[in-house]
């Protein structure tokens, strides 16, 4: 079995190695290639990665390459893992918004936009080269935007499944919470990526028992720390939501906290400098503890499990990933992305049933489905006025006022990026 990494100079590559590395026998690899332009960060990478995989005991080899063509030929998985831009790029997505008094994020809002504007093209140039080199192969989407990335590569016709680690980061923490195996735990999680909220938690599967009210009532103050968000509103919805929600329920006073402290790009960017540093030495052959604060908990084995279920060596047969609707949320055209459980077999994800959602789920998932056609559109085909149109249908934004400097400020600094600019 041979899997390709496209961004696998990424400093979170070592976390996806000791997870390759320890799982082997749900996914045995025989050929990682990681594949990436920046060489310095590739050899140090793929060094620390070699280490790992011989320290563990894993048979496979791994090559390092900055030649995508060469990279994918003969993969059976790709991982799609890339940064358009680099740190600089997230950064200016994360301030540049704060000026016109919206959330600067890299996955939602403007910044989000901006970062779908950039990434759409370059992913859809890269799938192409994985259809010529091998039409069979499944692409793997890690790559945020997660939905809208997903989306346009569904409607290309290519071999893909989303992927996030924030339904995994639930299962492991309630698990923990309740004192079970993270195997025990099913979750009805709904909506789109980084727009989520779990409705329930069964015990046992999809027809186990609903523990989810036993969780708020007994765990609710520390779930609502972990959400950042007051513990009655969690008392009141009666569910837990995504972390991401609190930049739609809090919007404002999450603006004003941004506003007083440096970027998450920034903070991430000196713990790359500092992790680089670490993988550099020739003794270390392990994941360093700083990479815990990286991001992406759990990431690693959701790939595996996902990867392993697409390619028949094993696996769970129920995830939660991103995946065409296909008429599970009835309200959302068909064609839509969402981020629900799902069957994985070899011929890809089957979304399973979700119950009738609220009003109150339903039409902020509607609204941002929306938002999403429109951020497409303009990756795909360019233009101030679709730049424009998507950012005054984000319900973060939704004043032409904003829209306009927003439109202005994202171009500006997205020019070199952006063909059509």
């Amino acid at each position: 079995m041979k899997l390709a990494v496209v961004g696998g100079g990424s400093t979170y590559t070592p976390e996806l190695i000791d997870g390759f590395a320890r799982l082997r026998d749900t996914l045995p690899i025989e050929e990682l290639v990681l594949v990436d332009p920046a060489a310095d960060r590739l050899d140090l990478v793929g060094g620390l990665a070699r280490r790992i995989f011989a320290k563990q005991g894993h048979p496979g080899r791994i090559v390092t390459t900055s030649d995508v063509d060469a990279g994918v030929a003969d993969a059976d998985a790709v991982l799609l893992q890339l940064r358009v831009g680099g740190q600089a790029a997230r950064n200016q997505d994360e301030t540049w918004p704060l000026e016109c008094g919206c959330i600067g994020q890299e996955t939602t809002g403007a910044g989000g936009l901006a970062k779908a504007l950039r990434t759409v093209p370059v992913v859809l140039d890269i799938a192409e080269r994985v259809r010529r080199a091998n039409p069979e192969a499944w692409i793997i989407d890690f790559t945020n935007p997660v939905g809208i990335v997903t989306r346009a590569l569904l409607q290309a016709g290519h071999k893909a499944v989303g992927l996030c680690n924030v339904a995994i980061g639930f299962q492991r923490k309630f698990a923990r919470l309740l004192d079970v195996t993270p195997g025990e735990i099913h979750l009805d999680h709904v909506g789109l990526n980084h727009l989520t909220w779990e409705l329930g938690v069964r015990l046992g599967g999809p027809e186990g028992e609903n523990v989810l009210p036993r969780l708020i009532a007994e765990h609710g103050d520390a779930l609502a720390a972990d959400l950042r968000m007051p513990r009655a509103i969690v008392d009141r919805l009666g569910v837990v939501p995504s972390y991401y929600l609190r930049y739609f329920y809090a919007h404002d006073e999450v603006v004003r906290e941004l506003g007083t402290k440096p970027s998450r790009a920034a903070e991430v960017a000196a713990m790359e400098k500092e992790l680089l540093a670490m993988y550099g030495d020739p003794a270390l052959d392990e994941k360093p503890a700083l990479l815990a604060k990286r991001g992406g908990a759990f990431y690693s084995e959701a790939a595996v499990d996902l990867a392993s279920g697409l390619l028949g060596s094993g696996g769970s047969p129920l995830q939660v990933v991103n995946t065409a609707n296909n008429g599970t949320l009835p309200f959302l055209p068909d064609d839509a992305v969402i981020e629900v459980q799902a069957a994985i077999d070899a011929k890809g994800a089957t979304p399973l049933a979700v119950p009738e959602l609220d009003p109150l789920y339903a039409g902020l998932i509607a609204n941002v489905t929306a938002y999403e056609d429109l951020a497409l559109e303009a990756a795909l085909r360019g233009g101030r006025d679709r730049v424009f149109k998507a950012l005054l249908a984000h319900p973060l934004i939704g004043q032409f006022e904003y829209a306009e400097a927003l439109t202005d400020k994202l171009i500006a600094h997205n020019r070199e990026h952006l063909a059509w600019a």
